[in-house]
């Protein structure tokens, strides 16, 4: 994760809001969201995940990438 991060710091814009994107090609965010592209799709079909185009390349906003997980439940352990 930290090498995608490093990798494409430089991919970063600013929005209107004075925030800055953290934007990675499409195959990137799906190693770092730790998903296939399949699975990628559907969480952007159902605005689970935020993505752009930039002429022929979809970019992911890793930002919504962490929402997205920050929202999955978590695993509660029966007691034996």
């Amino acid at each position: 994760m930290a090498e995608i991060l490093e990798t494409f710091s430089g991919t970063m814009v600013d929005n209107d809001s004075n925030k800055r994107r953290r934007l990675v090609e499409f195959k990137d965010g799906c190693r770092y969201g730790k998903f296939g592209k399949t699975k990628a799709y559907e969480l952007i079909a159902h605005q689970r995940i935020r993505a752009y185009k930039m002429g022929g390349k979809t970019l992911i906003d890793l930002d919504s990438v962490d929402e997205y997980h920050a929202s999955l439940p978590r695993v509660e352990t029966r007691a034996p």
